[in-house]
């Protein structure tokens, strides 16, 4: 017998529309089956809203997108063998991670299950329908149990501060065991960025951090949430400004807007050695560097694909009160105002940093 449920679908360019479809069925092996509570409106999902793809990654309509969740467990299927992690059980409240890798190719035996050959990620395009559906059926493993006093919306919150988690651990990892003096920078003080400053002052609450972003309402979050400075490039010379301020440079820029502009800025602000982390999805197919700022700095870039082996640790951290990342998210929706939703996202309407959609 087949039931159906609600699902907020792309339907063309900037067009959703809530859909009955078939629901995901019973969960197999080593699967749970989740009553989705809250979805976080990601940038990516913007991407895929305002022009249907993400590079070679196309949207065939309709398609459910949405990665960013928390829900309740309803069902569980059988234990699958070896299972190591935590036993789940009908009425669990928990944070998902989105990616399902295979566990069995070579990059997962690597410890590199983010760039798994034949991972499926939720509201990716030819990979997996996404979270803004009633119901979800996902492997037990991506399920992080919360603690009572962990909400939906915190829990939810736990993605995208994985991936912050993630590039900054990636950055320090990537530097060795050279000390690496300087402050940081980080362009793009979206919840990305806001989430790399998260983790860095977790970890090096004296390290000077200096952001920029093209909205003032961002930087004041920013400055909230500890930057030690932060600019407006429409408002100021940015380079003339920081490389007064930083005179021997930045140990690492943390691009997290995906612009042309912003690469270029980091680049020029870089001290010599440092380190360029691609974190931002540029909309263009194509962006460009200067060999000659690069050469005679001899500089690195380092891309970053979403979060390996971070999303258990950025639940506890937020669980215990190590992050609060509680001031991001600032509009909350109900399932039925999803398109609303996204044309506020997508447009950066009324000083929109995170928005929620409660199902």
């Amino acid at each position: 017998m087949i039931f159906v449920m609600k699902a907020a679908r792309l339907t063309g360019i900037r067009q959703v529309r809530i859909d009955d479809v078939a629901d995901p069925g019973v969960p197999g092996v080593g699967e749970v089956l989740l009553r989705v509570e809250v979805v976080g409106v990601c940038g990516s999902d913007m991407h895929y809203y305002r022009t249907g793809r993400i590079g070679s990654q196309v949207v065939t309509y309709p398609f459910t997108v949405g990665h960013e969740c928390a829900g309740t467990v309803m069902a569980v299927g059988p234990v699958s063998p070896g299972h190591a992690g935590p036993v789940l059980a009908a009425g669990d409240r928990v944070a998902v991670d989105p990616l399902m890798a295979c566990e069995q190719c070579d990059q997962c035996h690597a410890g590199r299950e983010h760039t798994c050959r034949r991972q499926r990620f939720l509201g990716c395009p030819g990979q997996a329908e996404g979270a803004l559906s009633e119901f979800l059926v996902m492997p037990a493993r991506c399920c992080f149990p919360l603690p009572p006093t962990m909400s939906f919306v915190q829990a939810t919150l736990a993605e995208p501060f994985a991936i912050g988690l993630y590039t900054y651990r990636l950055w320090k990892r990537a530097c060795g065991q050279e000390h690496t003096p300087g402050p940081l920078l980080i362009l793009g003080c979206g919840p990305i960025g806001l989430s790399v400053l998260a983790a860095a002052k977790a970890d090096d609450p004296g390290r000077a951090v200096f952001m920029s972003d093209l909205r003032d309402c961002r930087l004041e979050m920013a400055r909230r949430m500890g930057a030690d400075w932060v600019g407006n490039p429409t408002r100021l010379d940015l380079l003339a400004t920081l490389r007064q301020a930083a005179e021997l440079g930045f140990a690492a820029a943390f691009e997290c807007a995906g612009e042309q502009e912003t690469i270029d800025q980091a680049l020029e602000l870089l001290g010599p050695g440092g380190r360029l982390m691609l974190v931002g999805i540029p909309e263009a197919d194509r962006v460009s560097f200067r060999p000659d700022v690069m050469r005679r700095k001899e500089l690195m870039l380092h891309n970053v694909r979403r979060q390996n082996q971070c999303a258990a640790d950025a639940v506890a951290m937020i669980a215990d009160g190590t992050i609060n990342l509680d001031a991001m998210v600032t509009h909350e929706f109900d399932f039925a105002q999803t398109a609303k939703a996204f044309e506020l996202v997508a447009d950066y309407a009324d000083d929109v940093v995170k928005a929620m959609i409660w199902l």
